[in-house]
């Protein structure tokens, strides 16, 4: 059995390959023609309450520059959605009695990214809430293979795609 997201959504599903500033979602609510409970804004950011929230106060944080995802967005961008986001969460923490917080994301269909537009949840978490964030399925033998990976990985970045892209002409 799969799990199909798009149950959860009152969005139509959008198409990750087609999505555009102009049918996305979020820009939508960005621009002002998507009703949204909007709850801060900053020069980069927008901040609304998620649709179908996951507890009290479950927040999205978009950039209002479109960007598709973490691969997508811009190192500046980032910086300023991840600043609103900690704010919000110091506002769940004061003002709804948090007791947690989860900061969840998700980049492509495999992680079942919905709207393709970057965002971040800031999700209130509170003692006895039952939700299960991450359930422990990774095989924990392979630890040292993935670490050598990503060591390697890291250390050894690749160049950008257009540089990557002109170099195999």
């Amino acid at each position: 059995m799969t799990f199909d997201p798009q149950w959860l959504s009152r969005y139509a599903a959008q198409d990750p390959v087609a999505n555009t500033e102009s049918s996305c979602v979020f820009c939508g609510i960005v621009r002002g023609e998507v009703d949204a409970h909007v709850i801060a804004e900053t020069a980069d950011t927008l901040c609304f309450l998620d649709h179908l929230p996951a507890t009290y106060g479950h927040v999205l944080v978009v950039p209002k520059q479109h960007c598709r995802d973490l691969f997508d967005i811009p190192e500046e961008s980032f910086q300023h959605v991840m600043a609103a986001a900690k704010q919000v969460a110091n506002s769940l923490q004061d003002s709804c009695g948090a007791s947690g917080i989860n900061l969840v994301h998700a980049t492509g269909q495999a992680a079942h990214q919905t709207v393709f537009h970057f965002h971040i949840h800031v999700v209130p978490r509170y003692d006895g809430d039952s939700i299960v964030v991450f359930p422990r399925l990774a095989d924990p033998a392979r630890k040292e293979e993935v670490a050598q990976r990503l060591r390697t990985a890291l250390n050894n970045p690749l160049p950008p795609k257009a540089e990557a892209e002109s170099s195999q002409s």
